[in-house]
């Protein structure tokens, strides 16, 4: 295969994972797979959360591509495809774990119009403690916060959290 399909193949790949992590998240996280996307939405106590089982679950498609396309004679875009799924998940980690969620120390601030907006997307979704209610599914594009605010003010802000302030009564 040649290099430039191959980048292409792989190019396109981590674009479409975006849909597929929309519609994994928007339904299936916040459908059947709610019972361990939940922990994800609470106050999480220690390193780790059930929620995280979800990157093992999607990392299981990427390691079986690569090893196919570049161990056992799959076809070549296989390994490109598997490259793609993983630089996604390198990706939403950076983002979602690191950036958004501060699971490892840092000092970034996001100061780009982008990474303001899906930040603050991505917290808009966490305003919603229920599997229902919610926001913002996307994790690399986000529709315009103030948009999102007036989609949870119709819908009379069903889930959301109580201010900090009155948490403990």
């Amino acid at each position: 295969m040649h290099p430039t399909f191959g980048l292409l193949l792989f190019l396109a790949t981590v674009l479409a994972m975006e849909g597929f992590a929309y519609v994994m998240h928007r339904w299936v996280m916040h459908g059947p797979g709610w019972f361990l996307h939940a922990s994800h939405h609470v106050s999480r106590n220690g390193h780790w959360e059930l929620n995280d089982l979800y990157a093992v679950i999607f990392a299981i498609p990427s390691i079986v591509l690569l090893l196919g396309g570049v161990q056992l004679g799959w076809w070549p875009g296989c390994a490109w495809i598997g490259a793609g799924i993983a630089a996604y998940g390198a990706i939403y980690f950076g983002f979602h774990d690191v950036i958004v969620h501060r699971r490892l120390p840092h000092r970034y601030v996001a100061r780009s119009r982008y990474m303001k907006r899906i930040v603050q997307a991505h917290r808009l979704h966490h305003a919603v403690e229920t599997k229902h209610g919610t926001v913002s599914f996307g994790f690399l594009w986000a529709p315009p916060p103030e948009r999102l605010k007036v989609e949870l003010n119709r819908r009379a802000r069903a889930g959301m959290r109580r201010p900090r302030a009155t948490q403990s009564d």
